[in-house]
């Protein structure tokens, strides 16, 4: 089965293409791991993304396409293959199906903007060991400080609530038209997300056909 799946910045996407690629035992492909193992293999696709990361420049569609070809053409994707963080756009969907790169499903995971702020706003790390925590859901036993190794517990910069409304709003504008692209070609699964993520989990698994 060949999937893509969608969700804004902090909706737990990323989590839920790994409990689905355990379970159907497919690879998980992100475009950021795909290229910079194209251009570390040196591989023609790998060698023009080089040139453009070299240069601080965007990797064009043509290229992240060209080394995705490459990737689910290779032997642990003859069962299928999840596609998470591409496409982002919709002329790059168009760009997928133009390849004949063929799409079974497209899960959405679906978490309201104010609950993912709300999720994102509250994450802090530690600046020693880098544990994680979270102000509501994990919080460490000291504000402020680490359980682990007792150093200063600290919010990232993309973790900042500007930070997540200007990724939420970028996603918003650029990505969430793919929905629409996605449901008119009948593939679209829309997966609510849940407050525990074992209860998203299941969700996910049904809508793939890979209930536990």
């Amino acid at each position: 089965m060949n999937l893509i799946f969608l969700g804004a910045p902090g909706a737990g996407k990323g989590t839920q293409a790994e409990v689905v690629s355990e379970a159907l035992n497919i690879p998980q492909i992100s475009t950021g791991n795909i290229l910079r193992e194209a251009a570390k293999n040196g591989t023609e696709y790998g060698l023009k993304a080089k040139a453009a990361m070299d240069a601080g420049a965007l990797v064009s569609d043509d290229i992240v396409i060209g080394i995705l070809k490459e990737r689910i053409a290779q032997d642990d994707c003859k069962n299928g293959f999840i596609l998470d963080g591409f496409p982002r756009t919709v002329p790059q969907a168009e760009a997928l199906d133009a390849m004949s790169i063929r799409i079974d499903k497209v899960i959405e995971i679906n978490v309201a903007d104010e609950t993912i702020k709300q999720r994102v706003s509250g994450r802090r790390v530690c600046e020693g060991c880098g544990a994680s925590y979270h102000v509501e859901y994990k919080p460490s036993k000291v504000e402020g400080v680490c359980d682990k190794c007792g150093a200063k517990t600290v919010i990232r910069k993309d973790d900042q609530p500007e930070v997540v409304l200007e990724r939420l709003a970028t996603y918003h504008e650029k990505t969430a038209p793919l929905k629409d692209y996605y449901e008119k070609q009948g593939k679209l699964v829309t997966v609510d997300g849940q407050e525990e993520v074992a209860d998203t989990s299941k969700l996910t698994l049904a809508a793939v056909g890979a209930e536990k």
